[in-house]
């Protein structure tokens, strides 16, 4: 089974690859563009590996995308590239628009024609797996959980755009018969996430001894997911999941953001020793929040754990404790992407400019 990547340079694509290439007999095609936050070292094992092969490619490039297709002839693919970052969808949406929107329908059309083109055993098989966000779903009170069937209510540019492509993937599911199937997973953590999200930014400042920017009254909640975790779960749905579905995965870690924060924290006071100044907890600062920031998303996973047997192996102490070591134990990796130009700086703050260019 080759199984075409999108995005396989990314946090997500690059853990789903070393999770298939170590646990299955599949191969991987890895199609990224190499935008910022992608990084070839998290994959840097497998680069001799005859199971895997690496394509730099943009999913808006259809002559490309056809090209890559025909060289590699995939039994699936799981479409992973995006835009993902709330706070730059705020600044800048329209880069947003063309990877998530556009890149999605680029690579439904190439999938398409590739799928008819198929025979027998070979077309029953081909699966289209789009991997989204709980963010499509807007935001919660302190009660219920996100199903299969809630209503979309994106309130972010982000969340709209990746809406808008799960919509393109049903419509093509249902106006042409392509084999899809889907998957809105929460909030992902672990190693080689790239430190503009909250989890590697806190743990990377409170190693620095810097302060800790939390959002408003840091009371938002969000369900978090060991990316290993999401690894399984993906293989999962794209083995077993029944064509036209969609999964929610979750990891059943609900946490308040505040609490996130603080657990990193004592995490880095355990592993790399106080600072002079007292416990890292000291270093929280409450600053303006986020526009538009949802208050809460919580996942029901009930669906993809009673029909497909899938469960999260890692709980979030687990996990958490796994991620703090990691970072502290990879400081060249961050210290890499410092150098190269991001150091923590908030993002999403400015109103989007009016004559944004289409491509970001």
């Amino acid at each position: 089974m080759r199984i075409l990547v999108t995005g396989g340079a990314g946090f997500i694509g690059s853990a789903f690859i070393r999770w298939v290439l170590a646990n299955t007999r599949a191969s991987v095609v890895n199609l990224d563009k190499l935008t910022y936050a992608a990084d070839l070292e998290s994959l840097a094992r497998f680069a001799e590996d005859p199971r895997y092969a690496f394509e730099r490619v943009d999913i808006c490039d259809e002559a490309e995308l056809r090209r890559v297709f025909a060289a590699h002839r995939p039994a699936a693919v799981v479409h992973l590239a995006a835009e993902t970052h709330v706070d730059r969808s705020i600044d800048g949406p329209m880069a947003f628009v063309q990877t998530n929107v556009v890149g999605t329908v680029t690579l439904l059309r190439v999938a398409l024609d590739h799928w008819r083109g198929l025979e027998g055993a070979e077309k029953d098989g081909f699966r289209f797996h789009h991997v989204s966000t709980d963010e499509v779903f807007g935001t919660l009170d302190d009660e219920g959980r996100f199903s299969e069937t809630t209503p979309y209510a994106p309130n972010s540019p982000y969340s709209a755009s990746k809406a808008a492509s799960d919509h393109f993937v049903r419509a093509w599911h249902e106006t042409y018969g392509l084999p899809t199937v889907a998957s809105n997973c929460s909030n992902n953590y672990g190693p080689w996430q790239f430190p503009e999200k909250l989890i590697p930014l806190m743990t990377l400042k409170a190693l620095q001894g810097q302060r800790l920017p939390v959002y408003g009254s840091g009371l938002n909640v969000r369900d978090w997911l060991y990316v290993d975790d999401h690894a399984s779960a993906l293989w999962t749905i794209l083995t077993k999941g029944r064509l036209g579905e969609s999964y929610n995965v979750g990891g059943d870690s609900e946490r308040r953001n505040i609490d996130v924060v603080n657990a990193i924290c004592d995490l880095v006071d355990e592993m790399a020793g106080p600072l002079p100044g007292g416990p890292r907890r000291t270093l929280v600062t409450h600053v303006t929040d986020r526009p538009g920031h949802d208050h809460r998303y919580a996942i029901d996973a009930t669906k993809l754990q009673t029909e497909l047997g899938w469960r999260p192996s890692e709980t979030f102490e687990t996990g958490i404790r796994r991620t703090v070591a990691w970072y502290l134990e990879n400081r060249a990796w961050w210290e890499r992407l410092s150098a190269n130009g991001y150091s923590g700086q908030r993002l999403g703050v400015a109103a989007a400019p009016a004559a944004e260019p289409a491509h970001g």
